[in-house]
């Protein structure tokens, strides 16, 4: 009777074992499973950046470079333009109703004040209107507009330069197409014969410098209607509210 037990409880305990090993051994699949999972994302991303180089280095340093040049530029000079259209942009209803305040209360002098210490293309259109307010209307009036295209110069600055980039972009691109199939026909002249293994890297440069182009082109194009987008809507309420002004002076002077 004690044999039988004692073969028993080895039994149990081997089969508590298997049982344990079995758990342990599940766990750390699983283990090991998730960090591979986890590494992926990042093996993916770093593989991404590998990949752009690679085909950026194969593009060629010399085509491939005046590219990511007009890039740089191009989003340098957007960023700029942005940053200063944002500040630029103002209230101008609640500045009018300031300002339309301040004539009734403190006359000329108290209008100019608080159009000193607000910044924005409106601010300054009126802050030249009021000063020569003194005089008739028909001069309030023509300093306005003067100095509207004063500030419409200053929001359009180098915006000129991003549609510049955009239109050469491409054209690189384009160029270093026409010599990669160039240089892939020099290698058919040279050799005499027909061999895909010759015009393959001469059309994949040419293919390369193509795409990173247009990239590069759309890009840069996103960022250029969005300016003239911001633009318009700045003039425009410079426009509105030259209207506003000139109204006021009018209704101040009577």
């Amino acid at each position: 009777m004690k044999r039988f037990f004692s073969i028993l409880a080895i039994t149990l305990m081997m089969a508590l074992g298997s049982t344990v090993n079995a758990t342990a051994s599940t766990t750390v699949a699983t283990t090991v499973a998730t960090i591979q999972q986890a590494d992926e994302p990042a093996a993916q991303e770093l593989g991404f950046h590998q990949e752009l180089k690679k085909r950026f280095i194969e593009g060629g340093p010399g085509f491939m470079g005046i590219v990511l040049l007009c890039l740089i530029l191009g989003l340098a000079i957007a960023i700029e333009r942005i940053i200063f259209l944002n500040l630029s942009t103002t209230n101008s209803k609640k500045l009018t109703q300031e300002v339309e305040d301040a004539l009734q209360s403190g006359g000329l002098e108290a209008a100019k004040e608080v159009c000193r210490n607000t910044k924005g293309p409106v601010a300054s259109i009126f802050y030249q209107g009021l000063d020569r307010a003194d005089g008739d209307l028909e001069s309030a009036e023509k300093a306005v507009v003067a100095y509207g295209g004063v500030q419409m110069g200053q929001l359009e600055k180098n915006v000129s330069w991003i549609s510049l980039f955009i239109a050469l972009a491409p054209m690189l691109g384009f160029m270093g197409t026409v010599i990669g199939m160039i240089q892939a026909f020099d290698k058919i002249e040279a050799a005499g014969d027909m061999q895909p293994s010759l015009v393959a890297g001469g059309i994949k440069v040419a293919l390369l410098t193509t795409v990173f182009g247009l990239v590069v082109a759309i890009i840069l194009q996103v960022f250029y209607n969005y300016i003239i987008a911001k633009i318009d809507s700045i003039v425009n309420d410079m426009e509105d509210s030259s209207i506003t002004l000139i109204d006021m002076l009018s209704k101040h002077k009577k």
